[in-house]
């Protein structure tokens, strides 16, 4: 099968996907499909939003080798996508520009959003602003509290920030509110959805924004490598950041995915994210795709350390790829995502989002197995700005090493290291 079979008409990867929501949504989702498919072939609103990705986004992002990184591991040539030099400080501006433009194209005055770590969010409330539109953000009460600068970020921006108290505070439950309003004002309000995940067409249209990460690196990694990488390796929560890396990449067979989940305190159920390591196939907000949930089918709670990957589900494309075995899906812990945090920071000097810290915790047993004279791209999906005010105080005591499989141990600032 090749990319463009994915989706197929109805919206599904193989068995996952659909459209699993209240009969007063099938007419907006058949809208927006509508408008987007339009939109894909019209010059000026490519045109458009190549212009906005280019002059207010900040693309193409670099492509950069992490030489002391890759020095650090022992292993392949480690190059870091840049998506945190993105303007609001990660991919989410990507997709948040082209929905808030169908948004516009659509006559929609009012663009609704939900946001976990604040970063889709911020990108909504920033895509907004700079094209005239009403914007209105649900967030978990718990992530508000954790990602409080977020929270400023888009109240400044003249966004309506609506706290969600109920159910786990975070955000399942604010996706779970955001659609509620759908259903209520579906004539003036567009659903700006965060990532690959919900019913179709959202899963292909954020694929189709975020694919912008993949098209680049397949040109970039041309002016370090003779070709293609080994592999590539990004975070997944809902998933489009490594959906945006993984996708331009499906049809080029020899290089292997790697997505690294929340695994939180331990794959006990209600400590972690992993939802494609631990989880099984179940509907959740409006598709089938791999969710986490209890003998009776009931939605279990979660727990990351970062926001973004505090969910119980995943887009219905990685559940496809994790079936077919296109890509291979793996777990880090709270504890491997703040040694990478510090590691990453002491010897590039690049504070990554704790996040993308997931992906980087993965590096030294990726680098294990692959060995030298290989070469691995990480999608450096944010930047750490925002975790500050929650890391203070969280991150490893100098003194403290601490080994995360790979062939060298991590050292976090204030420990000599290897050379």
């Amino acid at each position: 099968m090749k990319l463009k079979d994915l989706p197929d008409k109805r919206g599904y990867f193989g068995a996952y996907g659909g459209r699993f929501v209240p009969e007063t949504l099938l007419a907006p989702l058949e809208e927006v499909e509508k408008a987007f498919r339009a939109a894909q072939k019209d010059k000026s609103f490519r045109r458009e939003l190549s212009g906005l990705l280019r002059d207010f986004a900040g693309r193409p992002t670099p492509l950069f080798f992490a030489r002391n990184l890759s020095k650090e591991f022992g292993g392949p040539r480690i190059y870091l996508k840049r998506e945190d030099l993105c303007h609001t400080g990660a991919h989410k501006i990507n997709n948040a520009l082209g929905q808030v433009l169908l948004a516009k194209r659509l006559g929609k005055p009012r663009v609704i959003a939900e946001t976990g770590a604040g970063q889709h969010g911020v990108a909504t409330a920033t895509a907004c602003a700079l094209l005239g539109l009403k914007c209105e953000v649900f967030m978990g009460v718990d992530d508000c509290e954790r990602q409080s600068l977020n929270v400023f970020r888009m109240k400044s921006m003249g966004a309506t920030v609506i706290p969600v108290t109920t159910g786990s505070r975070t955000l399942t439950d604010a996706i779970n509110e955001a659609m509620r309003d759908w259903v209520s004002n579906v004539r003036t309000t567009y659903y700006c959805f965060g990532s690959v995940a919900g019913p179709h067409p959202y899963p292909w249209m954020v694929r189709e924004f975020q694919s912008v990460i993949g098209r680049e690196t397949i040109t970039q990694i041309r002016d370090y490598e003779k070709g293609d990488p080994d592999a590539l390796v990004a975070c997944v929560g809902g998933g489009s950041n490594a959906i945006g890396l993984f996708a331009p990449f499906y049809d080029h067979k020899k290089v292997r995915f790697y997505g690294v989940e929340a695994g939180g305190r331990g794959l006990k159920p209600g400590q972690h994210g992993a939802t494609l390591c631990a989880g099984r196939p179940g509907v959740l907000h409006g598709a089938y795709t791999y969710l986490l949930q209890d003998s009776n089918g009931q939605v279990l709670p979660t727990h990351s350390v970062s926001a973004g990957l505090d969910y119980p589900a995943v887009g219905p494309e990685h559940s496809f790829y994790k079936d077919t075995g296109r890509a291979e899906y793996v777990f880090a812990t709270d504890k491997e995502a703040l040694a990478a945090f510090t590691l990453l920071s002491d010897v590039e000097g690049i504070t990554p989002a704790l996040e993308s810290a997931h992906a980087v915790a993965f590096l030294p047993k990726l680098a294990k197995r692959l060995g030298k004279n290989k070469s691995v791209v990480v999608c450096l999906s944010g930047r750490g700005d925002k975790d500050m005010l929650q890391l203070q105080g969280m991150v490893l005591p100098p003194a403290h090493r601490f080994d995360f499989g790979g062939p060298n141990p991590s050292r976090v600032r204030g420990v000599r290291r290897a050379r």
